[in-house]
């Protein structure tokens, strides 16, 4: 048994309301440079819908993922020789088409045009070159089915579902699916990086790409599968969501779950036997993948568990924090959290509980109870529309687990429903999905009422073997000229400086006119630094 360390995600699809404040915070924060106008490290889809890129799931085009050969794993994007075969000439990498031609509108115009006759407009224009474009397609086309069925006919997803469900779809159900780059277990963009730039962090799993190392070959932007690597035309280079890891290191969320209005999104510690994952990985039947990963995850109150991992150097609060990791218990002990397209083999660490919503929504179209547990549980079991298509992305469409978590979900409702107006709940209720009335209790006041410190339980920083995060365990982002930062933000930064030294850390003086402020990149929200403010009138800067 080799524990390691994983810092994981979940989404409470039901909590998601498409406002995509999580996907702007993200872009300001991490891609509002030259290069990276196309590029959202956190999208909101609406689904039913082709998504970002469009029809990204489509694995027989792009070749993402690992699929196995003679019981083995290998990279869909074929072996090596394969691979440097296509170094120059890749045509399994999405166009900016496949994306979409981003454009900003002509304001000046709006505002300066002269007087006269008409009234000025501010017409669309491209970020690339700056010349008149026609919006054709965006990162949320797709929103509240605004793309109309003959771009929902290109959803991968539902094109593998009955036909009943194509033609009910539109009265059936739509939700939103946040999406960030998913840490992966076995990630296919490491293991396809001809130059070694892409890694995955030993103390808390987070997936990076070395600058310094990355030769823009763009083989891990064809080798994910989920099409969360992006390629810089400015700087050359490969980028990927970070999961915010200044902020992770400080014990801090990321910018999308801080910032995310429904309150939907849960981080916390997951401990797992690395042993284990190249053969879940290589599971032969797909639909067994998804308890495969599940018996990766070690329980942080087994004593074995916590032995090996403290052998490991994982420090004693990291093991704490996985007993109090609500993404844990979302994953391992409520079973309602799923991962994304498990059949894919990378082993996804960002899951989602799936949305109950469609099924009530359909009951209470019919003139029933939508909160009934009676109601619910048949409803789960009848409407297999939204039941299908769930699976498809959740399970590699075993229905069965789907079906499983929507139930436990459809109790809490009944359960609490109850104990809100004052009755005696059925305790026959919880029984029927095999679990406790305090449970239901419990596992509703995490997805219901869960307050900050609940959602977000990050220990700080420590690196593999090392007691701290000094420069070995870190990303050649750290330094000068990495994403979104400038170098006099880091100019105070050495090797080996620990943590606190980052996050709180003034600008150092000198000639530029920003001397002496504080850096927020990475400022945990604590206290009044010197810095954060201008001086008073009269006070020394």
């Amino acid at each position: 048994m080799r524990v390691m360390a994983q810092i994981a995600m979940v989404m409470n699809l039901d909590k998601c309301i498409g406002c995509h404040t999580c996907s702007v915070t993200c872009k300001q924060t991490w891609t509002n440079r030259a290069g990276t106008e196309y590029v959202w490290f956190n999208n909101v889809e609406t689904r039913p819908g082709q998504g970002y890129p469009r029809g990204y799931e489509d694995q027989d085009r792009w070749k993402g993922g690992w699929r196995l050969r003679n019981g083995r794993l290998v990279p869909r994007s074929g072996g090596r020789v394969r691979r440097l075969s296509r170094l120059f000439a890749n045509p399994e990498l999405p166009l900016l088409d496949d994306y979409y031609q981003p454009w900003t509108y002509d304001y000046e115009n709006l505002i300066n045009a002269p007087l006269g006759d008409d009234v000025p407009t501010a017409a669309p224009r491209s970020l690339i070159d700056g010349s008149p474009t026609a919006v054709t397609w965006g990162p949320n086309w797709d929103d509240d089915l605004g793309g109309g069925p003959e771009h929902l006919a290109g959803d991968p997803v539902l094109r593998r579902v009955s036909q009943e469900v194509r033609l009910e779809y539109e009265r059936s159900f739509m939700f939103y699916l946040p999406r960030i780059c998913e840490h992966c277990l076995n990630p296919s963009c490491v293991a396809v990086c001809p130059s070694g730039a892409m890694y995955k962090r030993l103390e808390d799993g987070i997936v990076l790409v070395d600058q310094d190392r990355c030769r823009g070959w763009r083989m891990c932007v064809s080798g994910c599968p989920y099409k969360k690597v992006y390629f810089n035309h400015d700087s050359g280079k490969a980028e990927k969501c970070t999961l915010c890891y200044p902020r992770i290191e400080a014990g801090a969320p990321t910018v999308c779950s801080e910032t995310c209005v429904g309150r939907l999104r849960y981080l916390g510690v997951m401990l797992y036997d690395a042993d284990r994952v190249g053969e879940a990985a290589a599971t032969p039947r797909e639909e067994d993948l998804y308890p495969a990963q599940l018996d990766c995850f070690l329980s942080p109150d087994d004593p074995e568990v916590v032995a090996a991992a403290e052998a490991a150097g994982i420090p004693h609060d990291w093991i704490l924090a996985a007993r109090r990791s609500p993404v844990n218990a979302l994953i391992t002990r409520y079973r309602v959290a799923l991962p994304l397209h498990p059949e894919y083999r990378t082993m996804p660490m960002v899951w989602y509980v799936p949305p109950l919503s469609p099924v009530v929504d359909a009951l209470a179209g019919t003139g029933n109870d939508g909160e009934d547990a009676d109601n619910l549980f048949g409803a789960i079991d009848a409407l297999r529309i939204p039941l299908e298509y769930l699976a498809g992305l959740f399970t590699a469409g075993d229905t069965a687990p789907v079906e499983a978590a929507l139930r436990r979900l459809a109790a809490m409702r009944s359960h609490m429903r109850a104990l809100n107006l004052g009755e005696e709940p059925d305790p026959t209720v919880a029984e029927d999905v095999g679990m406790r009335p305090g449970e239901i209790e419990e596992m509703y006041r995490l997805l219901a009422l869960a307050k900050y410190d609940e959602r977000y339980v990050i220990p700080t920083a420590y690196a593999a073997g090392a007691g701290r995060a000094d420069a070995a365990a870190g990303c050649s982002l750290d330094g000068p000229g990495g994403p979104g930062m400038t170098e006099d933000m880091f100019a105070g930064m050495r090797a080996g400086a620990d943590t606190a030294a980052f996050h709180a850390s003034p600008i150092p003086d000198g000639g530029d006119e920003r001397s002496g402020r504080f850096n927020l990149f990475g400022w945990d929200g604590r206290g009044r630094p010197d810095g954060l403010f201008p001086p008073r009138r009269g006070e020394a800067g």
